[in-house]
């Protein structure tokens, strides 16, 4: 039994893998959620307290978001929503974020561009 992405086609993986990266590596900030998610919504209420711009992926109604899911299990090793990115770098779903916006973690990650 292998991880969850590797039960996909490997084209969609390799695309669904180049999408994830691509996303990561053009903003700054990168929301994958879905819309229904409280701890998504929470995650993106953070950033609209700062004022920070960032990029909201609804895997909801992405034609692919079931496996784009599915890959950023085995990138981040957490299967639910959301999965916030800080420069590049995973730092947790909406409490984790939260919680790092509370402690003034988040701010320092957001200068290190």
């Amino acid at each position: 039994m292998g991880t969850a992405s590797s039960q996909l086609d490997p084209e969609v993986t390799e695309k669904v893998s180049r999408d994830v990266n691509d996303l990561i590596s053009k903003h700054r900030v990168v929301i994958f959620a879905k819309n229904i998610c409280p701890y998504c919504h929470m995650a993106k209420n953070v950033f609209i307290e700062m004022n920070e711009a960032y990029h909201w992926v609804d895997l909801s109604k992405r034609p692919d978001g079931r496996e784009m899911q599915y890959f950023l299990a085995d990138l981040t090793g957490q299967s639910t929503v959301p999965r916030v990115f800080v420069n590049g770098k995973c730092i947790g779903g909406g409490q984790e974020t939260q919680e790092l916006y509370k402690k003034g973690i988040l701010q320092n990650l957001l200068n290190q561009s």
